[in-house]
């Protein structure tokens, strides 16, 4: 709105008067961090084809403050691709190269900042010089200048994710290894700010800016995969889920793709609730979020690095590494074997494969390391040893896992309290990994994590509160045993009886107690009314205050809706655990009420929590739910909109599981949400547990309302078929698949062009119930005797062998 001010900084530019110039480029500077997307609009008719190329002259300033601020200028339009500044791409990265070796560190530094992001975005560009950029960031990894270090760093980080990485990268590995291996010892001022020196401490209260931020992630209603520990549901899916810790993310899991058609491998799911917690807080996430990098380091870069480059040539690191690692893992001093600790934690998910030969060896020395003399060596073994869970799950009990889970529990009561927070961190990780392999152990188990309850500060207890919640999910019902319901519940109970209303620690607890409540079923009513009330209150405070705030936001303050999203989901837990005992507190109570304005709340992750509480009560108590069908349909229908994954995928699992209970009933309803279900059954890139979810209900819906939903057989079939061949027989895909060949009856033109797929997805089915196997011979015989012999002859010639095994085999075709 300043048309003068622009052109006069620019002019400034080239005053004589040294602070001129420099107050102007200063200026300037935070107009760029501010407004760069405005300086490339022709709003202002774009006056970065001015200020780009005058930004460029100054490269070559004889001041590095002046320099320094150029580069930080234009380093502004790299990301956004500004036109001005793509114009002039090749000037710019010429006179980068000039600058490599510049006396100044910040002039480095900003250079760094810009190759990084040059490799994101114009890699085209960097290609030809790629081998002198990478000798020059091998340099700069290791600049005496700590920031520019960590700058450096970050450019392997980026390479990582970018195809060429192994191309360009293997004939450096030999130099580049070492360098990041260096980099993760601990620095004498790292030493200092974590008060390596401070070996007991579990006596001083925790300081409030020692705890961060935490994040509750909702429940999601997934299909849950056999042998596998529940993932995050929305692992690179949800794209209304912004709450990565981290300053940097570092990698994303992409999704397995499904087998190609006819080949049964191990099928999978069963739809259940998987609740992904908030936890492990500790700074970035390094890998596939097997368990993040410890916080505090500096070195944490280099770990990254490390683990991100271990994932792009997997066992091609280890001849680099293996040497190296050798030498730190055994040495006498404490600040090299502990970096020692870490690299072999940072290559675990990537070189998993390689290390296996050496794990009978190194898992016995990391647990002996459990017990080591300072507390950042004892802290970093729990840590590593979490990222090789798996492994140690895997081989007898006896062998690893039981010195493992003695030594860890040993260090849950540690005097030190990074040590207590890192082991029971591991702890959670194991159990996700061990699940029930914990039984025989469960007493002692929770002897310990109760002991610490009396022993923790702050900001353990709240990881603690974790760790029990995640034994619960991992045990499930061999919890709900007199004696370990006496153990564990009274603590907890004081917890929940200490805490008011509007103190956030409740968050923990409450996901804590619902995973306690799930697993304990009926050992958990006797808790069940105060804490069913509590949550109830919980969620109409919050209301209450939202509309309050809504009709006077100058009177009052916007609620914390964090509380009402997880009273929501332990309503969900006491429904899911209690079953039909939950009956009488919902009869007791306005929850429903409550739910329907949930329903409607502008935020997703209420939504996404009361469409799975609305789930669970249909299965638990459908009397309540049901003479509110006629007010909740219609949203749940609007709420199919895949642009909320989570939400979207909990109001298909609810409706799937209104219709079993609605039966015929739900024929007024179909119209509302048919068309949704089938356009996101047909999305290209919906994630798996979405269309698993969808596929299910559709099913559902032609099972219990056959005549309206079969007309549009032709337009589902085919990712119907695809997307449910995959998961293990259960309930729901019985239920599913029933209405399929319901649907069938009523509409056979519309399987015609895609029968090859029914049959893929008839053959997925190990052992249907007899009357369901029924149901496919008549089919898969009625559409034989229809074509004919020769016709079928020809028509299974397509199929794949063992396709043609299944079928002959099972229904004789």
């Amino acid at each position: 709105m300043w048309p003068e001010l622009l052109p006069q900084l620019c002019n400034l530019l080239n005053s004589e008067d040294y602070n001129t110039c420099e107050g102007a480029f200063g200026a300037l500077q935070k107009i760029c961090e501010d407004s760069s997307e405005l300086l490339d609009s022709d709003a202002l008719n774009r006056p970065l084809n001015v200020m780009i190329p005058k930004f460029l002259q100054f490269f070559k300033h004889c001041s590095p403050k002046i320099r320094s601020h150029a580069i930080a200028c234009v380093n502004q339009f790299i990301m956004d691709r500004a036109q001005a500044l793509m114009e002039n791409i090749d000037t710019f990265i010429e006179h980068l190269f000039a600058l490599a070796v510049d006396e100044d560190p910040e002039v480095r530094k900003n250079v760094c900042r810009a190759l990084v992001m040059l490799l994101e975005v114009r890699i085209d560009r960097l290609i030809p010089h790629m081998h002198s950029i990478i000798q020059y960031m091998l340099q700069r990894t290791q600049d005496s200048d700590e920031n520019v270090a960590l700058e450096a760093c970050e450019f392997w980080l980026t390479l990582a994710e970018q195809p060429i990485c192994k191309e360009v990268l293997t004939s450096h590995l030999v130099q580049l290894i070492p360098i990041l291996v260096n980099g993760m010892k601990y620095s004498e001022i790292d030493i200092i700010l974590l008060k390596g020196d401070v070996e007991e401490d579990e006596a001083i209260p925790d300081s409030e800016q020692d705890i961060k931020p935490r994040f509750h992630k909702s429940r999601t209603v997934t299909l849950q995969h056999e042998e596998e520990r529940p993932q995050d549901p929305d692992d690179g899916e949800d794209e209304d889920d912004d709450d990565t810790l981290s300053d940097w993310n570092l990698s994303t899991w992409g999704g397995v793709p499904a087998p190609a058609l006819g080949s049964f491998g191990e099928p999978q799911g069963a739809w259940g609730l998987i609740k992904a917690r908030g936890r492990r807080d500790g700074g970035c996430f390094v890998g596939g979020g097997i368990n993040p990098l410890p916080s505090g380091r500096a070195g944490k870069c280099s770990a990254a690095a490390l683990d991100v480059l271990a994932n792009v040539f997997r066992e091609e690191l280890l001849p680099h590494l293996l040497p190296l690692l050798k030498e730190l893992l055994f040495h006498p001093e404490w600040v090299i074997k502990e970096s020692g600790i870490l690299v072999l934690g940072a290559i675990a998910e990537g070189c998993m494969q390689g290390m296996v030969p050496y794990l009978p060896e190194l898992i016995p020395h990391l647990i002996r390391c459990l017990s080591d003399k300072k507390a950042l060596v004892r802290s970093i073994a729990c840590w590593t040893l979490s990222r090789y869970a798996h492994w140690v799950v895997s081989q007898p009990p006896d062998m690893y896992l039981k010195p493992l889970m003695t030594e860890l529990l040993k260090r849950i009561l540690d005097s030190n309290k990074r040590v207590q927070e890192a082991a029971c961190s591991a702890f959670a990780t194991l159990e996700e990994e061990a699940c029930t392999e914990l039984v025989p152990y469960l007493s002692f188990i929770l002897d310990t994590l109760v002991f610490a309850f009396g022993k923790y500060q702050h900001k353990n207890l709240l990881i603690l509160y974790d760790a029990i919640g995640t034994l619960a999910d991992s045990v499930g019902h061999h919890l709900n045993q007199p004696e370990y319901i006496q153990k564990l519940m009274p603590p907890l109970i004081q917890k929940w009886n200490e805490l008011k209303d509007e103190d956030k620690d409740l968050f923990p607890l409450l996901e804590c107690l619902s995973s306690v409540a799930t697993a304990l079923q009926s050992g958990f009513l006797p808790y069940c009314e105060p804490v069913y009330q509590r949550c109830v209150t919980l969620v109409q405070k919050t209301l209450a205050q939202a509309m309050m705030y809504n009709q006077h936001p100058e009177q009052y303050e916007a609620p914390d809706k964090d509380f009402m999203i997880v009273a929501l989901d332990l309503l969900s837990g006491l429904a899911e655990g209690l079953g039909c005992h939950v009956e009488q507190l919902v009869a007791r109570s306005n929850i429903m009420t409550l739910l329907f304005q949930c329903m409607q709340d502008t935020m997703p992750e209420v939504r996404q929590s009361s469409f799975a509480l609305l789930g669970d009560l249909t299965k638990a108590c459908f009397v309540h739910v049901k003479p509110c069908i006629a007010e909740f349909m219609p949203i749940l229908g609007t709420n199919l909109n895949p642009e909320f994954i989570s939400v979207c995928n909990n109001a298909t699992w609810a409706i799937g599981e209104i219709c079993m209970q609605m039966g015929a009933e739900m024929q007024p309803y179909v119209q509302m949400v048919l068309n949704n279900l089938v356009e996101i059954i047909n999305r290209p890139n919906t994630p798996k547990t979405l269309l698993e979810n969808t596929a299910i209900t559709i099913g559902r819906l032609g099972f219990v309302c056959p005549q309206e939903v079969a007309p549009m057989l032709q337009q589902f079939i085919r990712p119907w078929c695809t997307s449910l061949r995959n998961i293990r027989d259960n309930e729901e895909k019985d239920s599913a698949f029933r209405g399929i060949c319901v649907m069938i009856g009523v509409n056979p033109g519309g399987v015609v062009q895609d029968f090859i797929f029914f049959c893929d997805a008839v053959a997925s089915w190990v052992s249907p119930k007899d009357d369901l196997r029924d149901m496919f011979y008549k089919i898969l015989h009625g559409f034989k005797d229809q074509v004919g012999e020769e016709n079928w002859q020809q028509f299974s010639e397509q199929f794949p062998p063992l396709l043609k095994d299944r079928l002959a085999a099972f229904y004789g075709v």
